[in-house]
């Protein structure tokens, strides 16, 4: 695999369907621009609708906007019976939206606002929405993480929702490290399957978006400062979820990310993640507890039993 992948290297997406989660500014945006730009029929899933059209309007192509708001299970299953009734089918969908380093807070349900945006809304979302994607050849579900994974990385299962003491940091890092442990774990049972679709993932870097908004002023403003040096365009961020989501090379299970030090920024390529996310018990422990919170169940039945 070349090491200079660009957007120019995304195949052509004529009458393909892809739905991209928090797609109305940052990377989500740039990945539907490339994606629309291509030929495919984009969905901009947004909690706010009035900036998912502002969004729209900057982008050219076939470009619709659904409201989603992965703090609510109900709105989940709404966007998703919605999209049953306008696609009959999916091609690729984009787990791109989440939350950083908020304030202790909860979603709609009571989760921990970033558990719950980030990994048990698209969980909820992709298990609705899989059927549409499993009849598809070459439909894909990509999921952005981040190397916060690595951050204190463990799934807290004895306080997942963070209700005995709090860390804006380590509630991050549980997050995407869920991401990454929902992709590997849907792979698999997708492989078992025997389904079309493949599962993948992949991480930004440090790209200039506005992510960190929620960040305390301690840690916004030396990211502030250092930004020229250590951040990259989000339309450079987005390139791992393009490669992930349109790349034929690409094999069920693989991450992506920059390939510059650190992987903060540079090209996409193939990178792995932390040790803890490869665990294999975990990985089916955390499923089975999503599965329960959510109640969302998946149309694959259970993985293969590991070697």
């Amino acid at each position: 695999m070349g090491t200079n992948w660009t957007a120019g290297d995304v195949p052509d997406q004529q009458g393909r369907v892809a739905v991209v989660t928090g797609a109305n500014t940052g990377l989500g945006f740039e990945t539907a621009k490339v994606l629309a730009g291509r030929g495919a029929t984009v969905v901009l899933a947004v909690r706010d609708v009035d900036r998912g059209e502002q969004a729209a309007a900057r982008i050219a192509g076939d470009v619709t906007v659904q409201r989603l708001d992965l703090t609510s299970l109900d709105s989940v299953r709404t966007a998703a019976g919605q999209l049953h009734e306008m696609h009959p089918r999916i091609d690729l969908l984009i787990n791109n939206a989440g939350v950083m380093y908020t304030p202790k807070q909860t979603t709609q349900d009571g989760f921990e606002r970033q558990f719950g945006t980030n990994h048990l809304g698209h969980f909820a979302f992709t298990g609705l929405l899989l059927d549409l994607l499993l009849p598809v050849p070459g439909s894909r579900v990509v999921t952005v993480s981040s190397n916060g994974h690595r951050i204190r990385a463990a799934i807290h299962f004895e306080d997942l929702q963070w209700e005995r003491s709090y860390s804006r940091a380590g509630a991050y890092g549980q997050s995407k490290l869920a991401n990454l442990m929902f992709t590997y774990e849907l792979q698999r049972r997708l492989a078992a399957h025997g389904a079309a679709t493949l599962a993948a993932a992949a991480h930004p870097g440090v790209s200039n978006t506005d992510l960190v908004r929620n960040s305390p002023a301690a840690v916004r403003a030396p990211m502030d400062r250092l930004a020229p040096f250590i951040t990259q365009p989000a339309a450079m961020g987005a390139l791992p979820t393009l490669r992930a989501a349109t790349d034929p090379a690409v094999f069920g299970g693989q991450y992506y990310g920059p390939s510059g030090r650190g992987e903060n920024r540079g090209h996409p390529r193939l990178v792995t993640s932390s040790p803890e996310s490869y665990d294999l018990a975990i990985q089916q422990r955390l499923w089975a507890v999503s599965e329960d919170l959510t109640g969302v169940t998946f149309p694959v039945g259970t993985r293969a039993t590991a070697a």
